[in-house]
């Protein structure tokens, strides 16, 4: 019990220090116990139980903390407790996934799991659904690798990511000649990308698929490893996107972004028509 995260601390559990939310999150706590039972666990039930589930002292034991810090927990006492004992306590309790992001948003700490993907294949349901919409249209995972896409999408990066196999978006835009020369301002959205993916993934990089393509990257496109090693950080925020097509001309859409409840780790991108910018006149 003697390390720093597992010593009752007073403190501030969030910035704001709100009551009605701790309040909230010790009720959480108290009803996820009381549906596990001490067999699930690996303990023995020790004769009948006042109440169902867990007691408080053998979650405490089970997540390595003292009871009189667990019981404040639950009490929804001000104590500041560390993003790895909530994780404890997560796989503690059992919490499916939208119970343990719950649990993290009412500590207002981040997931140390957050964004790791159980690697399953992408649900045929998710990918047929990028098929029935008549924008360009893909499915992206944390690594950018193109999960799914539809016809337009086709057609405007002239038959990729079809004509790869494991097409990855990073790949195609730091490594294909071709990229180049579709994307407009290249250099700029270059730089704006790699922003973008230390966003996505940066907190991952020491995992293996992230650190794998990561160093892929740095070692190949020196563009790449420049903006790598500046650590801009930006979201994925959209906004207008410009293409040179081969057959078409300019092409312009407004790429939209929305991250998949079934899967936090993909994002659907979609690009809608816009309008072309007009050309500047000359004064």
């Amino acid at each position: 019990m003697g390390t720093p995260d597992q010593t009752p601390v007073v403190g501030t559990l969030s910035d704001q220090g709100s009551q009605v939310r701790r309040k909230t999150l010790g009720d959480f706590l108290r009803s996820a116990r009381a549906r596990v039972a001490p067999d699930d666990v690996g303990l023995a039930a020790g004769g009948r139980r006042r109440t169902p589930g867990l007691r408080r002292e053998e979650v405490a034991l089970l997540c390595d903390i003292s009871v009189t810090w667990y019981t404040w927990i639950e009490q929804g006492r001000d104590v500041a407790v560390s993003a790895s004992v909530w994780a404890r306590l997560a796989t503690v309790l059992s919490l499916s996934r939208a119970e343990r992001h719950y649990l993290f948003e009412l500590a207002e700490s981040a997931d140390p799991q957050h964004g790791r993907a159980d690697f399953n294949p992408l649900p045929v349901q998710l990918a047929d659904s990028v098929h029935s919409i008549t924008a360009p249209a893909y499915i992206l995972d944390r690594c950018w690798n193109v999960l799914a896409w539809n016809q337009p999408l086709l057609q405007l990066f002239n038959g990729w990511p079809a004509s790869v196999n494991e097409p990855n978006l990073l790949r195609y835009i730091f490594m294909e000649p071709a990229a180049r020369s579709l994307i407009v301002d290249w250099e700029q959205r270059a730089s704006r990308v790699v922003a973008e993916f230390r966003a996505d993934a940066g907190v991952h990089a020491d995992e293996a698929d992230v650190a794998t393509l990561l160093q892929e990257l740095v070692t190949s496109s020196p563009v790449f490893a420049h903006w790598w090693t500046r650590h801009a950080v930006v979201d994925r925020e959209g906004g207008l996107r410009e293409f040179q097509h081969p057959q078409q001309g300019l092409l312009c859409y407004q790429q939209l972004t929305f991250r998949l409840a079934t899967r936090p780790d993909c994002k659907l991108v979609m690009l809608l028509d816009s309008v072309a910018p007009l050309p500047a006149q000359v004064q």
